[in-house]
């Protein structure tokens, strides 16, 4: 929708004037009479003026959307709870929240959600504004706590939920980064190996003149391939990155990567449970925060950041649409093991879905760390047979070369 800039009087006859979304002037007019102002001038906002004015442009105030953190977001939650619990009107609220606040990207946002406020618009419309802070499912909460009346307790779903959030995005960078640092030692190891050490002795092995093995030819080849051929070599790997970037960035290249992701070796089930530990605390959130089936369906769709896992709960969302049961769909998506689908139709039937779906995550959070916790011991197996066999293709190749012209000097 386009943005509108009015000027008007109000009931005491003052003049006032700011900025509402619309999809044209009349739309604009109409919302103002519903507040109780008089609209005498409605003209289409430039909203890179706008911007100048206050001393900023349209990418800076892009950029500065993006500076404000996950733990910002959560003391905010926390905060307003606080606040609209103890009765503090929330222009207040956010004034106040915007006195104390150290970071100054944040506060520009708390100074335009305050403007919003004060233009007729609900706080949930002025927190579209701002979709790098606020995410749909988020406006969404808030939305139905304006609703329901309920804006306190909303918050404060939203403050667990986000620290929950918090606590599976940092399980999972804690388990990939064992494996991805030992991973990226090896390869290290295998590139100063075939530079530095193989060519010393290729020139040893070069005065024998004599019919070297194989392990040893072939080592000696790669290696030289390196020494030889390394731009090749990283033209060829800065290559394959951005060509991998650039197959991600597109839609069926996302999803096959984030299909593949499940897939990967004790890594994947990780991945996986932690996503379904995400979907069911936030459809848990949702159905208790009384939003809608189908749009909780379509907002959890949103947060969840995989797209497979996404396109699933689209299916879901769908399936409930036609009328099917939320365990039906629930099969049909093919992600939920036995377990889970039990719990899920026992919450149909009793009506405490909610309940379950918490319990369900709270399975999955609890799988997740055990998974975590074992990772170390999971993996070492397979470390060490890695460096095992690499350990040994260099010891045959260095040392079987020495072992013939050994064995030769003791039969003459």
């Amino acid at each position: 929708m386009a943005v509108f800039a009015y000027k008007g009087r109000n009931a005491r006859g003052d003049l006032v004037q700011g900025t509402l979304e619309g999809s044209d002037s009349g739309a604009v007019a109409d919302q103002l009479f519903n507040i109780g102002i008089v609209p005498t001038e409605i003209k289409a906002a430039n909203r890179r003026s706008d911007d100048t004015k206050k001393g900023r442009t349209w990418w800076d105030n892009l950029w500065s959307e993006k500076k404000v953190s996950l733990v910002e977001l959560m003391l905010f939650s926390r905060q307003m709870h606080t606040l609209l619990r103890a009765g503090v009107p929330i222009m207040r609220a956010l004034a106040g929240l915007q006195e104390s606040s150290q970071n100054p990207v944040f506060s520009d946002m708390l100074q335009d959600l305050r403007e919003s406020l004060d233009n007729g618009r609900e706080l949930s419309t002025a927190m579209r504004r701002h979709p790098k802070v606020f995410s749909p499912f988020y406006v969404s909460m808030v939305q139905v706590g304006e609703m329901t009346g309920m804006l306190d307790e909303t918050f404060m779903r939203l403050y667990h939920h986000l620290e929950f959030d918090k606590e599976m995005h940092e399980r999972i960078k804690g388990a990939m980064r064992y494996p991805m640092f030992v991973v990226a030692a090896m390869a290290i190891a295998v590139v100063i190996v075939n530079i530095f050490v193989i060519p010393q002795f290729a020139k040893v092995f070069a005065g024998f003149h004599a019919q070297l093995p194989l392990v040893t030819r072939m080592l000696m080849g790669f290696s030289g391939f390196m020494v030889h051929s390394w731009p090749i070599l990283l033209a060829m790997l800065i290559a394959a990155i951005l060509g991998f970037r650039l197959y991600i960035s597109t839609r069926d290249g996302r999803y096959n990567w984030d299909k593949y992701k499940f897939r990967v070796p004790i890594a994947g089930k990780i991945i996986f449970k932690s996503t379904l530990a995400r979907f069911a605390r936030s459809m848990a959130l949702a159905f208790k925060s009384g939003i809608p089936i189908v749009q909780g369906l379509n907002v959890v769709g949103m947060v969840v950041d995989n797209e497979f896992m996404r396109a699933r709960i689209e299916q879901m969302r769908d399936g409930v649409e036609r009328g099917e049961s939320i365990l039906r769909t629930a099969v049909g998506a093919g992600v939920f093991n036995p377990t889970v689908l039990q719990m899920i139709a026992v919450g149909e039937e009793t009506g405490d879905l909610d309940g379950l779906m918490f319990e369900i995550a709270g399975m999955y959070e609890r799988e997740v760390e055990y998974e975590v916790k074992t990772l170390a011991q999971q993996i070492e197996p397979i470390l060490i047979v890695a460096l095992g066999i690499m350990v040994l293709i260099l010891a045959l190749g260095v040392f079987l070369p020495m072992w013939d012209l050994g064995q030769a000097a003791l039969h003459r």
